[in-house]
């Protein structure tokens, strides 16, 4: 295949270029992190954002909206939400005698999940078939959603008070997730100095759309992955399924998830070959959430352990 750094691809590759620097002008001070949401939104997963308060998740899913001209949807989840209040709701109608269906915030581009972990089990399994599948099923009747669609989801892990852990399933379907952590010293002076962050994100423009995402998403499934690369990649599913700490280690789904999400990070990185290091650049945060540790360590230091041991050939 041709890499993206081709000559007849450089107006996509400046225009990705420029969308990524835009992203980087409004979330200050986390490149990899913006990589990492773009490597999953070009790999066509969910991204589950894992963080306290006031760092930046709702800023990352706007600019990301704005920056691909994706339409926008925030749903507040509470203990009182309901899955029809995501998926929408047949009403029937007196003058036609049928019932229609009335669409919910779903059926965007880029849905922001807020808080997920304050709704109900019942609810939080509304966005299985729409993350998994691309459409909903209500009713009896199934209604695709637009393409391209992306759930960004935010939790806060230490306000444990009126929460609901996400159940296995649910993570298993977002592809990374990701701590944006608390700005460095120089970008808090700028956070502090600079314009408000509602003002930078009315003035973004849109560097992409949904059309050059989907074209992005071609390019990265067609990169190159040798039987050597599989080799290791393979060799990490296996670890993490015989590795006395793990109860649960990763599925087939898991492996497929990391090798597109590995493809999508070389497209970014200008190449059309996923190398080893493509690998373990993702490996924490696809793998850590996925993982079901035996005793007390938690999925982080299980995945590091997981690079640390399993040796590239």
């Amino acid at each position: 295949m041709s890499a993206i750094t081709q000559p007849h691809d450089e107006p996509l590759q400046q225009r990705l270029d420029a969308a990524m620097a835009q992203v980087n002008r409004v979330l200050l001070g986390k490149p990899r992190q913006v990589k990492l949401a773009f490597t999953c939104l070009i790999a066509g997963g969910h991204l589950l954002l894992e963080d306290v308060p006031g760092v930046g998740k709702t800023t990352l899913a706007h600019a990301l909206a704005a920056t691909f001209a994706l339409e926008f949807q925030r749903v507040q989840f509470t203990s009182d939400l309901l899955p029809s209040d995501i998926i929408g709701v047949s009403v029937y109608e007196r003058e036609t005698g049928q019932f229609r269906f009335h669409p919910g915030p779903i059926f965007t581009g880029l849905l922001l999940a807020d808080e997920i972990n304050r709704a109900s089990p019942k609810t939080q399994s509304a966005l299985l078939e729409a993350m998994a599948e691309g459409q909903v099923t209500v009713d009896g009747q199934t209604h695709a959603l637009a393409q391209p669609f992306f759930v960004v989801a935010t939790q806060n892990p230490l306000d444990l008070n009126g929460t609901f852990p996400l159940p296995d399933s649910q993570l298993d379907r977002f592809m990374l997730r990701l701590s944006l952590d608390y700005p460095d010293a120089a970008a808090e002076r700028a956070l502090l100095t600079g314009s408000d962050r509602r003002d930078l994100l009315a003035q973004l423009m849109p560097q992409l759309d949904g059309a050059a995402l989907l074209a992005l998403h071609r390019q990265a499934q067609a990169i190159t992955a040798s039987t050597a690369l599989l080799d290791y990649l393979q060799a990490l599913l296996a670890a993490s399924r015989r590795h006395a700490d793990i109860r649960v280690g990763l599925s087939p789904r898991a492996g497929l998830a990391l090798l597109a999400a590995a493809r999508a990070w070389a497209l970014l990185s200008g190449r059309g070959h996923v190398l080893p290091e493509d690998i373990q650049a993702l490996f924490v945060p696809l793998a850590a959430h996925r993982l079901l540790p035996a005793r007390g360590a938690n999925g982080d230091t299980l995945a590091r352990q997981l690079l640390a041991e399993v040796a590239v050939d």
